[in-house]
């Protein structure tokens, strides 16, 4: 399975890179910074499994209230962490969509060696097969409250138990697909979180097509995440959470951050479900650069030939640019 996480029990994250300083850890108990201790729990978070044998990928696996059952999260760490003090900023990198994708997804493809001697720390959370990075309307299989999960929990608890900068400048947040989506969301809602957000074939609009996005997260997530219930409600749309969520109509919540977007110009013609998807969010990413040109905000898009997939040229390209934006190690 996956390898997993590091060391450090305890820091709320005061000063620069190579001090060593106190901080409350979760079980709220002072601790060194520069002392190596296991992660702890704290902040709804239970630890229920672990591995932390991996110079740099740790695992770990939780029990909280806000999902019905224990998600995971990969924790990759930059290579020397164990051998200094310095601080880090963090990268949040969400999965896509569907039953085969979850925290491992990213390791499977290659993160390891995109990530090889960059002084970044990389967070893979679970997300659900299509959570949609939110807390659905309704569920008839317990709670599946991601959003509380990754922004409420997960994120201090990362703040907690590694050397990272707790604040704007020391966070971005990436991801492909439904993640992307997600990615672009919580870029927006939690605007003073992340100074960097990218969306690799990431949705950027969800009312366009006469809603097209919304009623796939409805039927995605009906499907295979909530037993029946949906994301954003059904038969009628829960309007308010659509236009809080929908990037289109957050556009000065982007204002001042790195924004990143890549979508696919050519997606398999044969493949329903590739064309179908890769030319929605061909569309709404250009939606959303045209709303974001129209209000002076720089961004960075990449239109490019293939549909739907991750590609590791411009996912390096990226990782470089949120190195570059973000506070230095």
């Amino acid at each position: 399975m996956s390898t997993s996480r590091p060391t450090r029990r305890g820091v709320l994250k005061a000063a620069a890179g190579l001090s060593a300083t106190t901080a409350l850890g979760a079980t709220g108990v002072l601790a060194s910074a520069s002392a190596a201790h296991a992660a702890g729990d704290g902040f709804g978070l239970r630890i229920v499994d672990r591995n932390e044998s991996d110079a740099r990928m740790r695992y770990y696996r939780f029990a909280t209230d806000a999902i019905g059952w224990n998600p995971g999260v990969n924790v990759l760490l930059p290579d020397g962490y164990h051998s200094g003090g310095r601080r880090y900023p963090v990268l949040y990198l969400f999965h896509g969509g569907g039953t085969g994708q979850d925290f491992i997804t990213f390791d499977r493809m290659g993160i390891r060696a995109w990530t090889a001697g960059k002084p970044l720390i990389v967070v893979m959370p679970d997300g659900g097969p299509a959570g949609w990075y939110s807390n659905p309307v309704s569920s008839n299989v317990g709670p599946r409250n991601w959003e509380t999960f990754h922004i409420a929990q997960l994120l201090p608890w990362v703040d907690a138990n590694f050397r990272t900068y707790a604040e704007y400048n020391g966070r971005a947040v990436s991801g492909f697909s439904m993640g992307g989506f997600g990615a672009l969301k919580y870029a927006a809602k939690y605007y003073g979180h992340f100074a960097s957000v990218s969306s690799h074939s990431g949705p950027a609009s969800l009312r366009r097509d006469a809603g097209l996005v919304t009623h796939w997260a409805n039927v995605s997530s009906a499907a295979v995440e909530l037993g029946g219930g949906t994301v954003y409600g059904a038969p009628l749309w829960n309007e308010a959470r659509v236009s809080a969520d929908n990037p289109v109509q957050r556009v000065e919540s982007y204002r001042n951050k790195r924004v990143f977007l890549v979508a696919g110009t050519s997606p398999d013609p044969v493949n329903w479900f590739d064309t179908v998807n890769e030319t929605q969010v061909l569309a709404g990413q250009r939606e959303f650069k045209s709303v974001l040109g129209a209000a002076g905000i720089p961004h960075e898009g990449h239109e490019v030939p293939g549909g739907h997939f991750v590609r590791p040229d411009l996912f390096r390209r990226d990782l470089d640019g949120i190195v570059a934006r973000l506070r230095k190690a």
